[in-house]
């Protein structure tokens, strides 16, 4: 992506301190919408200065010989998750023309961006695709949406997140940015649930999302608007930004340090979400990383419970219900994050509940 700034040095740095304010306060965590706001911050700072490949190890295949324990019980908890396998699925009505659902990774691996067997052709046959939110094909309405609720992002007048951790935290907090290209002092005042979202993601993705490269979603939105297909979105950003925002924040301030308790794992624990999603163990994604969190920190995740249930299972019901209509007319594309769809509550639950055959093809 091109920097967008041409001005003199000073008058650059003026003209990108105002604009990044202006980002940063309508900047936001859950990947789509998180992912628009990224790349236009990227835009203005420059890429992130890290390398583009991601050389984060597979955990689950080092704690099959160092740790078969942590191994037998992901399994178990992910043995225990209905639909916990596949992220390609037929949904079915008689009478209608079917209709495919593919859960998605936010990101740019090369490995996701292929997509299963068979989703492409059924992407090209829909004359319809649905995605979480169409918003993030509109950086300006998105920007909009937020600046007028900026108390979902934003701590208080007066308040930045030094206020919240120790000087170790904070130390540690501005170490982790930097590796990332971004400064502490411009993400100070962004509610802890946001910051997060930025130590979350590895640096090599930030690098590669900085120069351009697309992730899964809005590559999907994009080939739709551009072939002519209807587009829409289950959500509003808001609606994403609340879900979040409607946790404690000492909540998200326990996340924000374990994250960064993580330091270097957070490549370890990507590249393991994404060798589990390409081959389909979608139900294993939390408890590895609950795994993870465990290893990092020695410590148990006892609050995960209210996590999952606001942020994803409260989803799952807003895009079920949102969906059904869409898909009746059949011959739908929807494409949504893939931790939506296993569980007594995933989407692939709630599309049988609402009368529809959902059948996974691989």
């Amino acid at each position: 992506m091109t920097t967008i700034f041409t001005a003199a040095p000073t008058e650059r740095s003026t003209a990108a301190d105002r604009l990044l304010d202006r980002l940063m306060k309508a900047a936001c965590l859950l990947p789509l919408v998180l992912l628009v706001c990224l790349f236009a911050t990227l835009a203005v700072i420059g890429s992130a200065r890290a390398e583009e490949a991601c050389a984060g190890r597979d955990l689950m295949a080092e704690w099959r010989s160092s740790d078969p324990a942590a191994v037998a019980a992901v399994e178990k908890e992910a043995a225990a998750i209905p639909n916990g396998k596949g992220i390609f699925w037929k949904i079915e009505k008689p009478g209608i023309p079917a209709s495919y659902l593919l859960g998605t990774m936010h990101v740019t691996d090369p490995r996701v961006l292929k997509m299963p067997d068979g989703a492409a052709e059924a992407f090209a046959a829909a004359a319809t695709v649905v995605v979480e939110s169409d918003e993030i094909l509109d950086q300006q309405k998105a920007a909009a949406a937020m600046l007028a609720n900026p108390h979902l992002t934003m701590l208080p007048q007066g308040k930045s997140i030094a206020d919240y951790l120790t000087d170790d935290e904070e130390k540690k907090l501005d170490a982790e940015l930097k590796t990332r290209g971004l400064p502490l002092a411009l993400l100070s005042r962004m509610k802890p649930w946001l910051i997060s979202s930025y130590v979350a993601l590895p640096a090599c993705e930030l690098a590669r999302k900085g120069k351009g490269a697309a992730f899964l979603d809005m590559k999907l939105a994009q080939d739709a608007v551009r072939d002519g297909k209807q587009l829409k979105g289950l959500e509003t950003l808001v609606e994403q930004l609340s879900a979040m925002d409607d946790l404690p924040i000492e909540f998200h301030l326990k996340a924000l340090i374990e994250t960064l308790a993580l330091g270097n794992t957070i490549e370890d624990v990507m590249a393991t979400m994404t060798t589990l999603y390409v081959n389909g163990e979608i139900g294993m994604v939390l408890p590895m990383m609950k795994a993870a969190a465990k290893a990092a920190t020695g410590k148990d995740d006892t609050d995960s419970a209210d996590f999952e249930q606001r942020v994803i299972i409260d989803r799952n019901h807003v895009m079920a219900t949102r969906t059904a209509p869409i898909l009746a007319a059949g011959n739908v594309f929807m494409a949504v994050g893939a931790l939506h769809l296993p569980g007594d509550e995933g989407l692939v639950e709630l599309l049988r509940k609402d009368g529809f055959t959902v059948t996974a093809l691989n």
